[in-house]
Parts: structure tokens; C-alpha cells; sequence
């Protein structure tokens, strides 16, 4: 069973970047799509991007060019860069893999979920 590690969240001020990462810790991301998702306090959880093993990438609009997505399938990592990030940005970021249609934004479509990291943007 792939088991997912993020690391990289913390607090930054609005207009700073922040690049997240998640890596297998157990099992392979062979084949898998990785997508990140965010939540925030009193807010459903809602897609922040995807990338496919072959590396096509799908965002969703808010992310507005700001943020990037990519993946290094040699070291089962996936990474979510954000620049000029704002303070509605706060939210935890989680990432997940699981192999649904692409491009999928639905949570219940990934099978294995990272413990997530909080993303706080300062004023």
C-alpha cells in the first residue's frame, strides 16, 4: 500500500512562495496520477491541481498561473510550487494518487491520501 509524506507548508507573508512536496515513503507511484487539494477552515476540500504519470497537468482556475505542478517519477515525489501567494491561499494542502479518469478535481477518486500541511499566508 503507497503511503504519502508531505513536507514544506509554513507560514509565509502574502506575495512569498512556498513549494510543498510529497514523496512515497512506502510503495510506488508507478503508473498514478498525483493531485493536490486544499481545505480551509469551514470549506469543503477543493482541487488545487493534478499531475499524471506522463506528466500532463491540470489546474483549477483560482491558481491563476501562480501556482506550478510537476512530479519526479524516479524519485516517487510530486511537487506543488506556489508563488505570490494570498491570504485566502491559507488552508491545509493535502496531496493524493490514485489512477481515475484524468483530469479528475473529485476527492473521492484518489485512494491514498497524504497527512496534509498547513499553508498559512500572512498580511
Amino acid at each position: 500500500q503507497v503511503q504519502l509524506v508531505e513536507s514544506g507548508g509554513g507560514e509565509v507573508q502574502a506575495g512569498g512562495s512556498l513549494k510543498l512536496s510529497c514523496t512515497a515513503s512506502r510503495g510506488t507511484l508507478y503508473g498514478r496520477d498525483m493531485a493536490w487539494f486544499r481545505q480551509a477552515p469551514g470549506r469543503e476540500r477543493e482541487f488545487v491541481a493534478a499531475v499524471a504519470w506522463s506528466t500532463r497537468i491540470a489546474f483549477a482556475e483560482f491558481t491563476e498561473g501562480r501556482f506550478t505542478a510537476s512530479r519526479n517519477n524516479d524519485r516517487n515525489t510530486a511537487f506543488l510550487e506556489m508563488n505570490d501567494l494570498k491570504s485566502e491561499d491559507t488552508a491545509t494542502y493535502y496531496c493524493a494518487t490514485g489512477s481515475p479518469g484524468w483530469p479528475s478535481s473529485r476527492p473521492y477518486e484518489y485512494d491514498v491520501w497524504g497527512q496534509g500541511t498547513l499553508v498559512t499566508v500572512s498580511l
